[in-house]
């Protein structure tokens, strides 16, 4: 065979395989019937038959759909991507609630922790259906570790392992220990203009999640004096999502996800977090667990992540500590994200 014919050959069998892993692509965006009501779930890969990853997302109501080709987007090549709207965030939340939201809506349709655990249990069981899949890689972060776990934990039979990002431990006790050292901090660096912000709050459990929010702002201010930041460009919003009703969506969702996060007394609403407590709780995993640790992480600290990490049990488990993180996502979180579940 001629060199000519040669590289005729190579490139139309180049072209063929390029061809064949087009067709064996999948990018999904829908509406899914998920514990009674319909929810936002997208399905994006070049090749149905990698791995598939379902994303667990913070907040809560902190939607990871609308930005998910900027951090995660190069990760299709890998795997196929699963994001999710819960119930009460996002596409998810303007899907079932009335065209003039109201506290009256927002009080008799209650956000439980139950409630979103079963959701994700079922849009698990839906995906290994739809996908041909014998299990899912379940990745979490912040909020949506709180899910992850129990989630893990209940049907470890549906996952190939759990990774949690900034794991929820136990966030009263965390908060607490998030306020005295933002203040010991303000206090050191004569901040007075915080120093009386704190202290005009004082410590916590509030009763208001206003109060909650406030001390949260100041909480990441001093996160990210230490830490590497979120790069920019992965907060570039889908052109799909960058118009005024899913703006709405997102706002809306995530102030009312955040008033059964954080709780509010007067309007007679329990924070749904309030008593939980990990380390009390069974932590006997049936599967791999990995835990990705920020450094200067205040939100969920370092220590009541090692102290969770040191009694869990499970096959196989890992603490990954990375020294320029706080607790939001940088490119470190998402090569140790990308490190672990490429070797599953």
């Amino acid at each position: 065979m001629t060199k000519h014919v040669l590289g005729w050959v190579l490139l139309l069998i180049g072209a063929v395989g390029k061809l064949a892993a087009q067709a064996n692509a999948i990018d999904e965006a829908q509406f899914i019937r998920i514990g009674g009501i319909e929810q936002w779930v997208t399905i994006r890969g070049s090749d149905r038959s990698k791995p598939a990853i379902l994303f667990l997302h913070g907040g809560p109501g902190s939607t990871m759909s609308p930005y998910e080709d900027a951090g995660y987007g190069p990760w299709q090549n890998d795997f196929v991507l699963v994001q999710w709207d819960q119930r009460g965030a996002g596409r998810t939340f303007g899907r079932n609630a009335p065209e003039a939201v109201t506290e009256e809506y927002w009080l008799e349709n209650p956000l439980t922790v139950a409630q979103l655990v079963a959701d994700g249990i079922e849009l698990s069981e839906y995906l290994l259906s739809h996908l041909g899949k014998p299990k899912l890689i379940l990745m979490a972060t912040s909020w949506g570790t709180v899910l992850g776990a129990r989630m893990a934990l209940a049907r470890p039979d549906l996952f190939a392992a759990y990774i949690g990002h900034a794991q929820i431990v136990n966030p009263s006790a965390a908060l607490v220990q998030a306020y005295q050292h933002v203040l010991e901090r303000a206090q050191r660096s004569n901040d007075v203009q915080q120093v009386e912000r704190l202290k005009a709050l004082g410590p916590p459990p509030y009763d208001d999640a206003r109060n909650v929010g406030q001390l949260l702002r100041v909480i990441k201010t001093y996160e990210q004096a230490q830490a590497t930041p979120t790069p920019a460009s992965w907060w570039t919003l889908a052109p799909e999502y960058d118009n005024a009703q899913d703006a709405e969506d997102r706002q809306n969702g995530d102030d009312y996800s955040f008033l059964y996060f954080a709780g509010h007394k007067k309007m007679g609403i329990a924070s749904m977090v309030a008593d939980l407590n990990f380390l009390q709780e069974d932590a006997r995993y049936a599967l791999p667990v990995y835990l990705i640790q920020g450094e200067h992480d205040l939100l969920t600290p370092k220590e009541l992540t090692q102290a969770y990490f040191d009694r869990l049990e499970a096959p196989k488990k890992e603490l990954i500590l990375l020294p320029d993180a706080a607790h939001g996502p940088t490119p470190s979180v998402l090569e140790a994200q990308y490190r672990i579940a490429r070797q599953l």
